[in-house]
């Protein structure tokens, strides 16, 4: 076992998969599988599940993992003592796990909180769904993560941020009415991501209400697109369409009867190494997501005011 062994089996947990593993690296697929294979033949036990969905740590991989950061870490900070370029200021690394939905909102602002902070944090950022956000917290490989409706957990904190309403959104030549009924929904054919739809259908389920799903899509943008070209409709949280800069072209329907929402919940592991980053990132994100709050982002107000 060798650095670069170490090096490519932590870039195949931090990025989930193999393939994923392999951009990320620039690093070809076989060549990386065939590291991975001769590191656990050379160890002689398994150190990832692999699925379908990615790979999974087994406990042997779990306790490679944390002694490889740690190697990896002492490794770069001896190479840089030896060359001269230590920094003496304060470090501290974090990864955020974020929404797909959130991270073109929250992102930027987050960052340039960072950057004018005193503490020199280098800040990483993944972009996953909420089932993947919370797998990498539990595994180590995410720090702290904006989830949606998480289920409750023993190993993680969870701390309620707000709540965000659904609306329809479909193209504006369809000049829908700013309030329809739940037979009304259950025409229009949408656009919706997995996660989304489960949110959805579980609410309208007690009040007897369905979607008319035309295509499961499982990316916020390319519905986001598809919407502002007239391609379709979508139910989606309301930040999903805010355009800071203009009216999005986009009409946005509340459902009579049916207070569709989503929770966004900030969730760490509960038992966590003591990190002045991650601490500073919580506040980051609590003020970020108070001046986003404050401006209207997460509301029907903005697109409910008259022309």
């Amino acid at each position: 076992m060798n650095l670069r062994a170490m090096k490519y089996f932590v870039a195949i947990v931090d990025a989930g998969s193999l393939t994923a593993a392999s951009g990320a690296i620039s690093i070809a697929q076989p060549a990386l599988t065939r590291q991975l294979r001769e590191l656990e033949k050379d160890l002689g036990v398994q150190l990832l599940h692999r699925t379908p969905h990615g790979v999974h740590l087994t406990p042997a991989g779990a306790t490679l993992y944390e002694a490889s950061c740690r190697i990896l870490a002492d490794t770069q900070q001896v190479r840089e003592q030896l060359t001269g370029r230590q920094n003496n200021a304060r470090k501290a690394a974090v990864v955020l796990g974020i929404s797909p939905t959130l991270a073109r909102l929250l992102v930027p602002g987050v960052f340039a909180r960072c950057r004018n902070s005193p503490d020199d944090v280098k800040l990483t950022i993944r972009e996953a769904f909420t089932p993947v956000l919370l797998d990498g917290l539990e595994r180590g490989v995410i720090d702290i993560a904006i989830v949606t409706n998480p289920e409750p957990s023993r190993t993680l904190t969870m701390h309620t941020l707000l709540g965000e309403p659904f609306a329809l959104m479909t193209p504006a030549s369809k000049r829908l009415s700013q309030v329809i009924s739940l037979s009304e929904l259950a025409r229009i054919p949408v656009l919706m991501t997995t996660l989304h739809r489960g949110l959805v259908e579980l609410q309208l389920a007690p009040l007897g209400g369905r979607l008319n799903v035309q295509s499961e899509i499982d990316s916020v943008d390319a519905i986001r697109e598809m919407v502002l070209q007239g391609q379709g409709s979508t139910l989606m949280p309301v930040s999903v369409f805010t355009d800071p800069h203009a009216r999005p072209p986009v009409m946005m329907s509340v459902i009579s009867g049916a207070p569709l929402n989503r929770i966004l919940v900030m969730a760490t592991r509960t038992k966590h190494e003591k990190n002045f980053a991650l601490s500073m990132l919580k506040d980051v994100i609590i003020a970020e997501l108070a001046e986003l709050t404050q401006a209207g982002t997460f509301n029907l107000a903005p697109f409910h005011q008259p022309s």
